[in-house]
């Protein structure tokens, strides 16, 4: 098939697959007139690529899978190298879980602060002489 047919049924576009080219991660045929040619065998590193990309893994991480693939394994996750790259992908996870999880920790404990300022001067404004609120105190729900 031609790039632009393995562009729509890869749905991208014949520049990713230049692109793509020119990384060394599809290589291309060419006819007799120079066009590039491809098979069923490149749709199936293309959507390897996606299927990586969509679980967040950048370019150069795709290529251990793709070279198992071009190696002839039914599927690009078998072999050694691409199993390293799943396990430094795991890490790289957990650590930012990590980081979000103290985040969110962060962001709760201030929340918290806010709703207890919140309803103390919400609770003085009530007492005659208390201070007058500096925003609208309306709807104390959570």
């Amino acid at each position: 098939m031609r790039i632009g047919e393995l562009a729509a049924r890869a749905g991208t576009t014949t520049r990713t697959l230049r692109y793509y080219e020119a990384r060394g991660l599809l290589p291309a045929r060419r006819d007799d007139k120079g066009h590039r040619t491809y098979d069923e065998g490149h749709l199936r590193l293309l959507r390897q690529i996606r299927t990586l990309q969509d679980f967040g893994f950048d370019l150069e991480e795709t290529r251990p899978f793709l070279e198992c693939l071009r190696a002839g394994h039914p599927e690009g996750d078998s072999c050694p190298a691409s199993l390293l790259v799943y396990r430094r992908k795991l890490d790289e996870l957990d650590t930012l879980i990590g980081q979000l999880t103290q985040v969110r920790r962060t962001v709760a404990g201030e929340l918290e602060r806010a709703e207890r300022a919140r309803d103390a001067l919400a609770a003085e404004s009530l007492v005659p002489g208390g201070p007058e609120p500096g925003c609208e105190l309306g709807g104390l729900t959570r």
